[in-house]
């Protein structure tokens, strides 16, 4: 019970505070009780589709080809389908880290998955679409120039901090993961 009470604890810490608003301030918690409830909404219809292609992802892909795609020793076509694949997605940044996870446990280069990761949170098609079309092309490309030596100085400064142990630990994380879902 203690287990399963840690696990949710954001969840029901949440539900207590939503609970104390409605009775403290009603106007402001039926508000909060609303977006709660959407929020909520959003993310069990975004969640289940990602879960079906990482389980895709993890049976059709084998280890050794993503090896060789996305490994160590990818080199720039590991950095360029990393940043595509990230740039392709749709949905929230929430649902990249579990296809980060995969990406990890099937033996992409560290710094491939922060390329993956920054490009998702940054460079998405649609996202640029709608810059382009509310902002003007000029400012879309300005942004886009900018953020593509962003996300590899991030992600190259971050592989570089971060020592092998370290690497190691959320490599073995993200294998380890596998068993809590």
């Amino acid at each position: 019970m203690k287990k399963l009470l840690r696990r949710y604890k954001f969840l029901l810490v949440l539900l207590i505070l939503n609970i104390l608003l409605v009775v403290l301030y009603p106007s402001i918690g039926q508000k909060s009780v609303v977006i709660t409830g959407n929020s909520l909404l959003e993310m069990l219809s975004i969640i289940p589709p990602i879960f079906i292609l990482l389980g895709l992802l993890d049976v059709w892909v084998q280890r050794d080809t993503m090896i060789k795609l996305m490994g160590e020793k990818s080199g720039f076509f590991g950095i360029s389908l990393a940043f595509f694949l990230g740039s392709a997605a749709a949905g929230p940044l929430y649902a990249a880290f579990p296809i980060a996870g995969v990406l990890l446990k099937k033996g992409s280069k560290f710094s491939n998955v922060l390329v993956f990761i920054g490009a998702w949170s940054t460079t998405k098609i649609p996202l640029l679409l709608f810059e382009a079309t509310s902002m003007g092309w000029k400012f879309m490309l300005t942004r886009f120039i900018i953020d593509i030596p962003g996300i590899a100085l991030i992600a190259y400064t971050t592989d570089k901090l971060l020592s092998s142990k370290e690497k190691q630990y959320i490599y073995d994380n993200a294998v380890s993961m596998e068993k809590h879902i």
